[in-house]
């Protein structure tokens, strides 16, 4: 008899995970949930109730759920799921991916603890948190080999992307995992989703993403995401309820269906970032293409990752001027922030995504990001050749 508790392949958690009772409550897809409040069982039981959810405990079997922001099964669904495909024993959503990140922060620093080291590039809103020290927060910037050494008796946590944003750069994870030792690594996954790797499997912490981008995969939903051990999802859930960032349930049941289409995407879109990527390297108004399909000196492709990604970015000749006339000129690639949906953007991070980004740290004026979606490659192809003839 087959065990549903034994799926091998992402591809069949992401289409099942989450959905365990269905046949149970005699349905085929997931019920929303928006109820704001719900009915206490009693005085006691309702209190009870309220002081398990409140302090980032689960909910009680014989409770209450109490209050949206304390606790909602359709956000619980989406969690559950998303937890089994990055290997980690629970997940904890949030409103959006920043409030996902702050969160962590508050946990990670509530003992008093408020050094961060972090390996640049990062997605320019989590540079801008800590560079600016908003939450209270000291950072140390490193490159992957100087962490060690980075490392204070204050530090709390590590924090690194990979691949970074917007310049694609991968990190070993395993290897600065074991740089950091007992502190804490928190690996931004938003790029490479879990389809692609699963940072926990070698040694991550904490894995967060910014669920508005491939996971819900059709620019509609804003949403973030951290996987992690029972310990650290409880001090999560516990700042999300006294913050009140919960993500709404309609959200979390857009993001528990975007999985069910997630690894489809994912290497679709892959595929097509392969060939613009090798496309782009031989153009003759490209001076670099930053994909790791391109460049990944320490093979972790294959090792790490299962695949390169959909995420490209491209320097092109004539600098940030050069830059804004192509992103313009694009006509069936959409000018837009963001990444990971359904239909290709380019976006030039310098002036957006990482505008708050200081001095060296902030990509080159010449460097446009592209987030491929599923269009057909010669249409992609076509259009990025009318708008590089614009600068050639």
């Amino acid at each position: 008899m087959f065990d549903a508790t034994a799926m091998t392949t992402v591809d069949t958690r992401a289409v099942h995970a989450g959905r365990d009772d269905l046949r149970t409550l005699g349905v085929h897809v997931p019920p929303i949930d928006l109820s704001t409040t719900n009915p206490l069982p009693s005085v006691d039981d309702g209190g009870n109730a309220y002081e398990q959810l409140a302090t980032g405990g689960t909910l009680p079997a014989d409770g209450s759920a109490v209050y949206q922001r304390l606790w909602n099964p359709t956000v619980a669904r989406f969690e559950t799921a998303l937890a089994e495909l990055e290997g980690t024993a629970q997940a904890v959503a949030f409103a959006s991916g920043m409030a996902a990140l702050t969160a962590t922060l508050l946990a990670a620093t509530r003992d008093g603890q408020r050094h961060i080291v972090a390996v640049r590039p990062l997605y320019g809103g989590t540079d801008h948190v800590l560079a600016g020290g908003l939450l209270g927060t000291t950072v140390t910037w490193a490159h992957p080999d100087q962490v060690v050494n980075a490392i204070r008796p204050d530090t709390a946590l590590v924090v690194i992307e990979t691949p970074a944003n917007p310049t694609l750069d991968l990190v070993d994870i395993a290897a600065l995992a074991t740089a950091a030792g007992d502190v804490p690594v928190l690996v931004d996954n938003t790029v490479a989703t879990p389809v692609l790797q699963q940072p926990a499997r070698h040694g991550a912490t904490l894995v967060l993403h910014s669920a508005t981008k491939s996971i819900g995969g059709h620019g509609d939903v804003l949403a973030g995401v951290v996987a992690c051990d029972a310990d650290w999802a409880v001090r999560l859930r516990q700042v999300r309820a006294v913050t009140g960032a919960i993500l709404h349930p309609l959200g979390g049941y857009l993001l528990h269906r975007g999985l069910q289409t997630l690894p489809l995407r994912v290497r679709a879109q892959q595929a097509t970032a392969e060939k613009l990527a090798g496309w782009l390297a031989d153009h003759q108004a490209v001076h670099r293409v930053h994909h790791p399909s391109v460049y990944d000196p320490a093979a972790l492709v294959g090792r790490q990752m299962a695949g390169p990604g959909s995420l490209l970015a491209f320097e092109v000749r004539g600098g940030a001027p050069a830059a804004a006339t192509v992103a313009a000129a694009c006509r069936l690639i959409t000018h837009a922030v963001s990444l990971g949906g359904v239909d290709t953007l380019i976006q030039h991070p310098a002036s957006l995504t990482h505008r708050p980004v200081e001095g060296d740290a902030k990509p080159d004026g010449a460097l446009l990001r592209l987030s491929v979606g599923l269009e057909d490659p010669d249409d992609l192809r076509a259009d990025l050749a009318q708008a590089l003839d614009m600068i050639a």
